[in-house]
C-alpha cells in the first residue's frame, strides 16, 4: 500500500474517531453554537430598531441582512474553541503518546481533528443560517457562482481557524487553558464590522477593526451575498485565510513532531 493510501486510510480512521466523540459529547458544540444564535436574536429583536438606524437609515430587515454574514463567521470562531479543547484533552490524557507508538501515519492524527472540526463547523453554520432565514434574511441578488464563492470563502476561513485552534490545543497544559487561549476567536468578531460599520468606530480604532482577519472576510461575504462593494477586502480575506492555515499547520505540526517531555 502506498504512503498516500496509508495516509488517507489512517486519516479516515481518525476522522471517524473524532466524529464519534462529538456525537457522544454534544454539549460542548451545543454550548458554543448557542452564543452566535443568542447574539443574532438579541441584536435583531432587542437592538434591531436602534442599530438599523445607523445602517444607511435602514429598518430591521436591513439590519438582519447586515449582521448575518458576521454572525456566520462568528459561529466558526465559536465552534473551533471545541477543537482546541478536544486536542488538549488528547494531549493531556496520553492518547497522543499511544498514537506515537503505533504504526499509523503521523499526520493523520491532526488531519482527523481538522477535518472533523471543519465538518462540525459547517453543520453549525447551516443551523445558524436556517435560523437567519426563518427570521427574515434573504439574498435574492446573489448568483449561483457568488453562492459558490461564498461557500468556498467560509470553508477556507474555517480551515484556517481550525488549524490555529489545533495549535492552541496542543500548546495548552489542560482543557481549561485551551478554552481560554481560544477565546479571541469569539472576541475578534465583536471588534470587527460584524455589528456596526468600521467607519462608525473611533478613528484610532478603525485600522484595528479593518485589518484584523474577520472584517475582510465579513465584508467579502456581504459583497457576495448582498451585492455590496467588496473592494480590497476580497484579496485581504484570501490572504488572511492562507496565512492562518499555514501558520496553524506549521504550529500544530511542529508541536506534534516535538519529542514528548
Amino acid at each position: 500500500m502506498s504512503t498516500l493510501s496509508l495516509a488517507v486510510r489512517d486519516s479516515t480512521t481518525m476522522l471517524r474517531r473524532n466524529l464519534l466523540h462529538a456525537r457522544r459529547y454534544p454539549s460542548m458544540t451545543l454550548n458554543l453554537l448557542l452564543t452566535p444564535i443568542m447574539l443574532l436574536l438579541l441584536f435583531v429583536y432587542i437592538f434591531g430598531d436602534a442599530m438599523s438606524a445607523g445602517i444607511d437609515g435602514g429598518d430591521r430587515s436591513d439590519y438582519i441582512a447586515y449582521i448575518v454574514p458576521g454572525l456566520l463567521l462568528m459561529t466558526i470562531g465559536s465552534t473551533t474553541i471545541g477543537t482546541a479543547v478536544s486536542v488538549s484533552n488528547d494531549m493531556t490524557e496520553g492518547i497522543i503518546a499511544r498514537f506515537r507508538t503505533m504504526a499509523i501515519h503521523r499526520g493523520s492524527v491532526l488531519v482527523g481533528h481538522v477535518i472533523g472540526s471543519v465538518l462540525q463547523a459547517l453543520v453549525s453554520l447551516v443551523l445558524v443560517g436556517l435560523i437567519a432565514l426563518a427570521i427574515g434574511f434573504r439574498s435574492n441578488d446573489a448568483t449561483a457562482l457568488e453562492w459558490l464563492a461564498a461557500l468556498g470563502l467560509v470553508a477556507f476561513f474555517t480551515l484556517g481557524l481550525t488549524w490555529i485552534a489545533v495549535g492552541m490545543g496542543m500548546g495548552s497544559p489542560n482543557a481549561e487553558a485551551a478554552s481560554n487561549s481560544a477565546m479571541p476567536l469569539i472576541l475578534l468578531p465583536l471588534i470587527s464590522s460584524a455589528f456596526v460599520p468600521v467607519d462608525s468606530m473611533p478613528g484610532w480604532f478603525q485600522p484595528i477593526a479593518e485589518y484584523q482577519p474577520f472584517t475582510p472576510a465579513i465584508e467579502t461575504l456581504r459583497g457576495l451575498l448582498l451585492g455590496t462593494e467588496i473592494g480590497h477586502n476580497g484579496w485581504l480575506a484570501v490572504a488572511w485565510c492562507l496565512a492562518l492555515t499555514v501558520l496553524g499547520y506549521c504550529w500544530a505540526q511542529g508541536q506534534f513532531n516535538r519529542d514528548p517531555k
